[in-house]
């Protein structure tokens, strides 16, 4: 990890989702108790029982937020984009971090101290709507994967995922981009890498899917809607 000096704290803070809207004032205030870090591809930002600082704020880059086992496995909970917030629960409960999070690509994170932050909160509605709407959402996707890692098989988690990402528009054929590697993709679906490309196989097999690398081809989504039963 390599904290980062060069940029203004305050002007990253602005560009986020979540502190669009608070005065240059309140920006600067948080801005005293931020600190910018990059990270290298693979580094952990922290571990599952360490001591929260404050609440992380992804600027650039992908994180993995994952549960370890002692075996050595993982489930992934979570994978982390630009503008998106992580850590903020534990931060209120003040407990030890219940996950681990880890760099999946070099990335830019702040590091927002629960000193500059809570004062933010109370005195500001909009901020705390921000973060209830974020946890809010959080737990509602928590909800569908632990239904789905409980209640569907292999395939229909597989198939699911990627009618997820299918576009607004939802047209019969469509591309996916796997954003990361497919042994990620498996443990965040709660599958061994072995079953995932089984899966693909057969789907592929079926005239559903066709794959190459991290480029999956959904070449008949209403067929793929149908076998999700």
């Amino acid at each position: 990890m390599m904290l980062e000096t060069r940029h203004s704290v305050s002007e990253i803070l602005s560009r986020q989702p979540l502190f669009r809207g608070l005065s240059d004032e309140e920006l600067a205030h948080i801005a005293q108790y931020t600190k910018e870090y990059r990270y290298h591809k693979n580094e952990l930002l922290f571990q599952k029982g360490d001591a929260p600082q404050g609440m992380h704020v992804l600027v650039m880059g992908q994180v993995k937020l994952s549960i370890p086992s002692p075996q050595g496995q993982e489930k992934v909970v979570y994978m982390l984009g630009p503008g998106m917030t992580f850590g903020e629960a534990v931060l209120f409960l003040d407990r030890p971090y219940p996950i681990s999070a880890q760099a999946t690509e070099e990335c830019l994170v702040l590091l927002v101290h629960k000193d500059g932050l809570l004062p933010a909160i109370a005195q500001n509605p909009m901020l705390a709507r921000k973060m209830l709407a974020g946890l809010a959402m959080r737990l509602h996707e928590l909800m569908t994967d632990i239904e789905s890692c409980t209640l569907r098989t292999s395939s229909q988690r597989v198939i699911a995922y990627l009618l997820q990402q299918s576009p607004a528009s939802a047209p019969d054929a469509y591309e996916v981009t796997l954003g990361t590697s497919k042994q990620t993709l498996a443990a965040q679906l709660n599958l061994a890498p072995e079953t995932l490309s089984r899966v693909f196989s057969q789907l592929n097999q079926n005239g559903l899917i066709k794959v190459q690398g991290r480029q999956i081809s959904v070449l008949n989504r209403k067929k793929l809607l149908e076998s999700l039963g």
